[in-house]
């Protein structure tokens, strides 16, 4: 697998999803995300962190909570939230990166 810094070092917007296997909000989140990346395609790249398995990672960016969405472009942290979105929230969100 890729490190984190090549992944989210993207001329395109990166959103990552700081989860759990655990989490309740966090399921609910998988299949918005799902909708998100079929609207979007290929424009956008959705990466899910397990914050269980990827301790170093999350204590990085700080993730106190599950679930936390963060939108990196070109290596660099543009917006971050935690908690669950709709689907067309992320979509703008998303499309006002590109």
């Amino acid at each position: 697998m890729a490190k984190f810094s090549e992944i989210i070092n993207d001329t395109k917007p990166v959103l990552v999803d700081f989860s759990a296997a655990w989490c309740g909000p966090c399921k609910m989140l998988a299949p918005i995300l799902k909708q998100v990346k079929e609207q979007l395609g290929n424009r956008v790249k959705i990466v899910k962190i397990d914050v269980d398995k990827n301790q170093a990672i999350a204590s990085k960016f700080q993730v106190r909570g599950v679930p936390t969405l963060i939108i990196f472009k070109n290596g660099k942290q543009e917006w971050r939230q935690s908690g669950v979105l709709q689907a067309n929230e992320l979509v703008t969100l998303l499309n006002s990166y590109m």
